[in-house]
């Protein structure tokens, strides 16, 4: 009889098992409200790609991620969920013709999430804003609904469809460029595209038009100040242009003259990092008020503040000349790596060089896409023209969008142009003093990845000379100061992955400041800039001044 009543119990604990299983992997439409529970990632990364359906997005104050579907027909969900370290991904894939059931998912976030969203065809209804927000559409719709007390730094655009606001009527100029507009503080960045579909930003009625579980009060996004301001609308005629830094590697100092951004609206934009002094490390969840902003020793009025959770438009330039195409595997992996890396609503695109450029992927948020694209990766023919192709990726590599996200390259290479003395091959048109300018002019930020590939000592004078390595050395650290960024050396490609690590963690510490100087003379005169930080220990770094032209 015990026996009996032991496998009894065997059988119930197995099956009980076995639905929590099918719980955690799939859910139906017949679940509980609240859905399958997910744990987001430290970093708040999280990435719904719906291919079958709509997808409506609420914050609420739980700090787990919640997933609920409806599915056609009431059949088993499609969706995959997977986690690790760095993201919480949930994928719809878009299935057969004959088997392309449709899903509609509700996700429900904390307010730290940095959240990527996207579909093809299906609408997104968002219901409040989490700490950063990228969505993308392609026929789609898109829903935005605001509180009226929030914080968000807000880009809309539809290349083929229409954006519509009611937060202030006719703030848009024209259909040409993206619809601008900041609440409150503007601390949560917000970003919505759209192929065709239909842009709507409102204020919703109340907090009561997000559920809250019961027992449960709605948490709003923190005030990125003290206090409580109204809503506030930027035109976008107001285009500000921005120029990221960030940490260097070297010991951190206060901004001073040198380096220079140029800008030609009335709104001066600059990108800083803050940083320890004691680790050289980035500082993030800095606010507003932390920071102080002077133009020739006059401080200023900080009138936009982007914190660093703002997304990046990052191009990947990479050097398959020479040593480095017989290690591309490990270049493709490290790559790879990036991508997995870098943050869900970050941008990315991968050129690679050698005589001539391929744009391996435009910019894009689809990793799937880019990891296909990053596999296929062959070696491009001819010789070594590293300056014609950091021009082209500073003049080409950010022609495909048009709102204020922010732009930086990540170049590898040995710096090793065919224009350097017994490098063989036809070297770039382009001179290193010409190229070297332009990033100095770049719209963004610069980083140099170095790779060690001397594997042999000069023994003829037809041989690379050791003068050559060293002065290619040299330029790539040039070009990184040059562009505001930080240079690395990577004496070996397997240490690629992790100089690719350091990269990403830098770009998440960088903040913008923007605002209207006191001068407003346009003279073409430098101006200097420095910033000071509220906090012990912590300095800015960035570029250092603007021409007023």
């Amino acid at each position: 009889m015990r026996r009996a009543n032991r496998r009894r119990f065997f059988c119930s604990v197995l099956a009980l098992a076995i639905l929590a299983l099918c719980a955690a992997l799939n859910f139906s439409h017949a679940q509980e409200p609240e859905g399958v529970r997910a744990d987001l990632p430290a970093n708040g990364n999280l990435r719904v790609e719906n291919l079958r359906g709509d997808i409506t997005l609420e914050v609420w104050n739980e700090n787990f991620v919640s997933i609920s579907a409806t599915v056609e027909g009431q059949q088993r969900s499609p969706a995959v969920i997977q986690r690790t370290e760095r993201l919480l991904s949930i994928r719809v894939p878009p299935g057969t013709r004959a088997k392309a059931t449709r899903v509609d998912l509700t996700v429900r976030i904390p307010v730290r999430s940095h959240a990527a969203i996207i579909t093809t065809g299906g609408a997104v209804r968002i219901r409040e804003v989490p700490a950063a927000l990228l969505v993308q559409t392609g026929s789609g719709s898109i829903l935005a609904e605001f509180l009226p007390d929030a914080n968000a730094n807000i880009v809309a655009e539809s290349i083929r469809g229409t954006v519509s606001s009611a937060l202030e009527p006719g703030s848009r100029p024209d259909d040409r460029t993206p619809f601008q507009a900041r609440l409150g503080a503007g601390s949560s960045p917000v970003r919505l595209h759209s192929e065709s579909g239909k842009i709507t930003l409102a204020f919703s009625d109340s907090a009561m038009a997000r559920p809250a579980p019961a027992g449960k009060s709605v948490r709003r996004p923190p005030d990125d100040i003290t206090e409580t301001k109204p809503p506030r609308l930027i035109a976008s005629g107001a285009n500000p242009v921005s120029s990221a830094t960030p940490p260097a590697a070297s010991s951190p100092e206060e901004i001073s003259e040198g380096d220079v951004i140029r800008v030609d609206t009335q709104l001066v934009s600059i990108n800083v990092s803050a940083i320890d002094r004691g680790t050289s490390r980035g500082v993030a969840g800095l606010k507003r008020q932390d920071f102080r902003l002077f133009e020739d020793g006059v401080e200023q009025q900080i009138a936009q503040f982007e914190s660093s959770s703002a997304p990046f438009n990052l191009v990947l330039l990479i050097d398959l000349s020479g040593s480095t195409a017989r290690v591309i595997d490990l270049i493709r992996a490290a790559a790879l790596h990036f991508v997995e890396a870098a943050r869900p609503f970050d941008r990315i695109s991968v050129i690679t060089f050698a005589g001539t450029q391929v744009v391996v992927s435009p910019l894009t948020t689809d990793h799937v896409a880019l990891r296909d694209r990053i596999n296929a990766i062959a070696k491009p023919d001819g010789s070594t023209k590293l300056h014609d192709s950091l021009a082209f990726a500073m003049e080409r590599g950010f022609k495909t969008v048009n709102d204020s996200s922010r732009n930086a390259i990540v170049l590898l290479s040995d710096g090793l142009d065919s224009t350097l003395p017994n490098v063989t091959g036809e070297g770039s048109t382009l001179s290193y003093n010409e190229v070297l300018r332009a990033a100095q002019e770049f719209d963004g930020v610069l980083y140099t990845l170095w790779v060690d590939t001397q594997s042999y000592e000069p023994l003829s004078i037809k041989d690379i000379q050791q003068e050559t390595f060293d002065l290619a050395h040299d330029r790539m650290q040039e070009f990184a100061d040059a562009g505001g960024g930080v240079f690395y050396e990577v004496e070996k490609l397997e240490d690629l992955a992790g100089a690719y690590d350091r990269v990403v963690a830098d770009l998440g510490t960088v903040y913008t400041l923007a605002y209207r100087p006191s001068n407003k003379l346009r003279d073409g005169k430098f101006r200097a800039l420095r910033i000071s930080i509220n906090r012990p220990n912590t300095v800015a770094r960035g570029r250092r001044g603007y021409y007023a032209k």
